[in-house]
């Protein structure tokens, strides 16, 4: 009796004392120049647990292969979890020769290398962790989300081969203005040595006012020195020193020193900087958008271009006019033309089924806050018509003018034939 229960007793245990299932990897290894490989297989691997949900504990195991045979056991971790692979390093003559990756599925029949090798593992690494197969989610990187939302977002200003510039918003933007024109540090852009974005002119090559015949000492520049230190004074191509040389008087007069006094021969030459509120040059208009806009069958007012203004480009005293011509091709309907400045709407015009042509025209006048728009429309049959109000959209971080049409009938198309907007600072 107490035989037969201790029987009883080991055949209960041995289910809970069996391992993993094993697969089982035999093959011939061959050198390149044909011999059969000598050495040693080290295998590592990370823990995971196997398909019977047994749990296999991080570790290695060092295999002999003699004359090419290898013959080794292991447990399948093509459905462990978490995924894991093999790292199999190949050993002979004393040195590691190289590494690869085996991922071991679930076989009653042996398997061969090539059945369980994958991608090469990387030159001297033991990352058992990453299948080379599996993509990492952002949130799994840490920091990623945090710094991909702290770079700096590409604005609805931001063009291709222009100077690019952070708007108000932190947004990079692009500066817009003529090619020829200079990019100040608040991102607006003018003609060079001038506009609000310079405090200066430049004078270069002045010829001062005054006889030179060997006695006179008193010139005159033709323009006011702004500030005084700017000027570089020269006598026959050498650098006068100011209050050794000369003195220059509040209202640009310059004082020669006895010894340094013009003779009938010499040469003065200066160069200066002026207040630029003292310069009769203007700058120049800018384009800041011009083109050919799309074309729209829809019974609903529908964006056909749109110009986005740069925050920090207007300023009060600005003025922005605006040029819109439609073609309304077909009869079967009305059609309707329609600008946005920012979300107010500063022109509408519905014209009737036989109209072919809309115009349309807009000055804004930029305020501290806000603009004061008026409007011009007309058409080859559309009576001529004005307005004008007041838009409040704030412009300091930028503003965007949409320009739209509709046609009543789908029938017929509503196309913008060419829209512009000029700044006149």
């Amino acid at each position: 009796m107490i035989r037969r229960l201790f029987i009883a007793a080991a055949l209960s245990i041995c289910p809970v004392l069996a391992g993993p299932p094993l697969t089982t990897i035999q093959d011939v290894l061959y050198k390149a120049d044909g011999t059969r490989f000598n050495g040693t297989l080290t295998i590592s691997w990370t823990s995971f647990q196997a398909i019977d949900n047994t749990s296999v504990v991080t570790q290695s195991s060092t295999v002999k292969v003699l004359n090419g045979n290898l013959r080794v056991e292991l447990v399948p971790n093509t459905t462990s979890t978490p995924a894991t692979i093999y790292t199999v390093t190949y050993n002979s003559d004393g040195f590691a020769q190289f590494q690869e990756s085996w991922s071991v599925p679930s076989s009653l029949m042996p398997l061969h290398v090539r059945d369980v090798r994958t991608a090469p593992a990387s030159s001297g690494g033991s990352d058992t962790t990453d299948t080379g197969t599996t993509p990492i989610a952002e949130s799994s990187v840490v920091g990623l989300v945090a710094d991909l939302g702290a770079r700096p977002l590409m604005a609805p200003g931001f063009a291709a081969g222009h100077v690019a510039m952070v708007n108000s918003s932190g947004q990079v933007d692009s500066v817009v203005g003529n090619p020829a024109d200079c990019v100040y540090v608040n991102g607006s852009s003018g003609p060079c040595g001038s506009g609000s974005g310079s405090a200066y002119n430049f004078v270069d090559g002045d010829s001062p006012v005054g006889v030179v015949d060997g006695s006179n000492t008193v010139f005159t520049l033709n323009a006011v020195a702004n500030p005084a230190t700017s000027i570089a004074l020269y006598r026959n191509g050498v650098l006068q020193k100011a209050g050794f040389d000369y003195t220059l008087s509040s209202n640009g007069a310059i004082q020669f020193a006895a010894f340094s006094t013009p003779q009938p021969t010499d040469v003065l030459l200066a160069s200066y900087r002026t207040a630029a509120s003292n310069s009769t040059s203007w700058p120049a208009p800018q384009v800041l958008c011009s083109g050919t806009g799309a074309r729209a069958s829809l019974p609903n007012l529908t964006a056909l271009a749109a110009c986005s203004i740069p925050g920090g480009l207007l300023a009060p005293g600005d003025r922005i006019e605006i040029h819109v011509d439609y073609a309304h091709v077909g009869n079967a309907g009305a059609a309707a033309m329609s600008i946005q400045w920012g979300g107010t709407t500063a022109l509408n015009v519905s014209a009737a089924a036989v109209e072919t042509m809309l115009t349309g025209r807009l000055d804004a006048s930029i305020l501290t806050t806000g603009a004061q728009v008026s409007s011009q429309s007309w058409g080859a049959s559309t009576s001529f018509a004005t307005g004008v109000l007041s838009a409040p959209d704030s412009y300091s971080a930028g503003l965007t003018l949409t320009f739209l049409g509709s046609v009543a009938n789908g029938a017929d198309v509503i196309a913008l034939q060419h829209y512009s907007v000029v700044r006149v600072p």
